[in-house]
């Protein structure tokens, strides 16, 4: 008895015709929303640059925690397109838009906004209580990579000399790598849900563990409330990891 193949997967071309108009649109209005941030004061240029660098951060330091993932037997990121360098697969309409939006025209002026979680299925982890660990804390050593590398960039194109007037480029490689050693210090807080928590979560019962999972998810609200709120406690966390970075830049 003879069967029909299954239908090829679309290639590249079909695919831009498919997504491509979303992403330029996407890009588009990202591009306007910034474009009237800056031009009612409401953000610097540098701060519009600082913003820059961290949309491609966020996004690889997500994209990292679905490869280790998959590496460890969970195709679940995989499945879902999160694998993806498209920065709009990672938005999240209250992370990554709404919050960040009311905290920068919020008297504190402080800014603070997440990506979407890749999916990750414990369960289908090979070691899944050890292999969670790796697969939370490839997040930040994402950071920690990127942090090193944007510093070394930025002191081969200055000449290891602080210019007087820095180039977009020039800008735009120290706020990458400052937003780097920003998202790895604070990723490594030890409080859920950030990925620090992993290795407070392998220490605790079995027994336990479904119930943590529960509050977690809602233990965002006292994260948010940690940054809008600081009386100095991250600014002690962030020290250690720009003075880090400085020497790699400026030394």
């Amino acid at each position: 008895m003879q069967t029909e193949a299954p239908p090829a997967p679309p290639g590249r071309r079909a695919r831009f015709h498919r997504h491509g108009p979303v992403v330029l649109g996407g890009l588009a209005i990202g591009a306007l929303i910034v474009y009237e941030l800056i031009a009612h004061h409401l953000v610097t240029e540098e701060e519009a640059l600082f913003f820059a660098a961290l949309v491609p951060s966020i996004v690889l330091h997500e994209i990292s925690h679905g490869v280790v993932a998959y590496w460890c037997g969970d195709d679940t990121a995989k499945r879902a397109g999160r694998l993806s360098l498209n920065p709009l697969r990672h938005i999240d309409p209250l992370g990554t838009i709404i919050v960040p939006i009311l905290m920068i025209i919020s008297p504190l002026h402080r800014a603070f906004g997440w990506a979407k979680p890749v999916p990750i299925n414990l369960g289908r982890l090979r070691h899944p209580r050890n292999q969670a660990v790796l697969v939370a804390l490839v997040g930040p050593f994402t950071n920690f990579v990127l942090a090193v590398v944007g510093g070394f960039a930025f002191r081969f194109v200055t000449g290891n000399v602080i210019p007087l007037s820095p180039s977009v480029g020039e800008e735009f490689l120290f706020y990458f790598g400052y937003a780097n050693a920003i998202l790895c210090a604070f990723n490594l807080i030890p409080f859920p849900p950030l990925d620090g928590s992993a290795i407070l979560e392998r220490l605790l019962p079995r027994h336990v563990l479904p119930g943590y999972y529960r509050l977690r998810t809602y233990l965002i609200i006292a994260v948010i409330f940690l940054v809008y709120f600081d009386t100095g406690v991250l600014g002690v966390v962030f020290n250690y990891a720009l003075r880090f970075w400085a020497d790699i830049c400026f030394s």
